[in-house]
């Protein structure tokens, strides 16, 4: 097999991760990454430490890949599209325009992909926000369009709200206002396309938040009925089709009382819901996503075992060291240098013995 070469644009741990099971299929990778202190710049054949508004050097890097990937939507489109132009872009800068903006990313869903999200309105003033929250009975979350993550970037409103100091408090004139759905849980599906439109779909799982970041996935999901199972999955090849997906998605859903799902967002990368799957899964959802950029056959997404993963947000790494003589954890650091409340500087997962409780991390 020859040699290929991956540029990964975005230096964080999913860029790392990528990085190193690129290196187990003998796949070296160059990595794009404005901060010097990227931890998947230990990890790379080659760095570019430049800014994304750099097309020189964005050019250059292009020029000594073979394919690219990116880890996070917040890149410049004009810089997805310089790559584009040079080498394979997968998932392509269609595919990352949709979903780095929240409102072409429900109107996508809902008008081509024909999937339920929740009802949502366009909002560009204060004017624009007080008729979208009296048509959603003032119970709503206004979110920026762009950048938002881990629950930055957006505000809940209720009856007893005040809009004009909401509205200054996101100081973003280009926003959504989404309306509140009341859910029993959130769950995830992560599915690759291959660029033979094959399809792969990892197992539906449960995701819990703590401070609006993620803190525990439980793979597969507890008590999911079979119904369900298959709208997930019905759902995400809907989604990937009409995308024309080369390469990995997840989709980030809400569970409702009566067992119907609604959409909440997209994300054309691996996630973070899907750690699980380094330790419970045939194929990583790593792998799959060079695979699937390299034009490779996808791998088997055979779950093997139950897995409970578990983020260590800022102090809380230190738990590592209380899990690495226990054969029962597997345990991640993303070699951060520096740890701050809530920056996400590993994971452990819990693989789950027969008869054992997969409802919560620790035994």
């Amino acid at each position: 097999m020859k040699n290929k070469i991956l540029g990964i644009i975005g230096g964080g741990q999913l860029g790392r991760m990528i990085a190193l099971s690129a290196s187990h299929l003998g796949i070296n990778s160059h990595i794009y990454d404005p901060n010097p202190d990227s931890p998947a710049f230990d990890v790379a054949s080659d760095i570019f430490n430049n800014e994304y508004s750099d097309i020189e050097a964005v050019k250059k890097f292009a020029k000594g890949v073979d394919v690219c990937v990116y880890e996070f939507e917040n890149i410049p489109i004009r810089t997805a599209q310089t790559i584009e132009d040079l080498c394979p872009l997968r998932p392509s800068s269609k595919v990352l325009a949709i979903s780095q903006d929240r409102l072409l990313e429900k109107k996508f869903l809902s008008d081509k992909a024909k999937v339920k999200t929740a009802p949502f309105y366009e909002c560009n003033n204060i004017d624009d926000l007080k008729t979208a929250t009296k048509y959603l009975n003032k119970s709503a979350i206004l979110k920026t369009r762009r950048l938002g993550y881990d629950g930055k970037g957006q505000v809940r409103i209720n009856k007893d709200s005040n809009l004009e100091t909401i509205w200054k408090k996101v100081g973003d004139n280009q926003s959504i206002v989404e309306g509140f759905i009341s859910f029993q849980r959130e769950l995830s599906v992560i599915i690759a396309r291959s660029i033979d439109a094959d399809i792969k779909i990892y197992d539906c799982v449960e995701n819990r938040h703590k401070n609006h970041i993620l803190d525990e996935t439980i793979a597969p999901a507890p008590h999911l009925k079979n119904k369900v199972q298959n709208s997930a999955e019905e759902i995400a090849i809907r989604i990937a089709n009409e995308l024309n997906l080369i390469g990995l998605l997840a989709v980030e859903m809400f569970e409702m009382e009566d067992g119907e799902l609604v959409v909440n967002e997209i994300a054309p990368r691996p996630h973070n819901s899907g750690h699980w799957t380094m330790d419970g899964c045939t194929t990583s959802q790593f792998e799959q996503s060079v695979r699937a950029a390299m034009g490779w056959p996808l791998g088997s997404t055979l779950r093997n075992v139950d897995i409970v993963m578990k983020n260590l947000i800022g102090k809380e790494i230190n738990l590592i060291n209380t899990f690495l003589e226990d054969s029962r954890y597997k345990t991640y650091s993303y070699g951060k240098k520096e740890v701050r409340e809530g920056r996400k500087m590993g994971h452990i997962n819990r693989i789950i013995e027969k008869d054992s409780n997969v409802s919560k991390f620790m035994p």
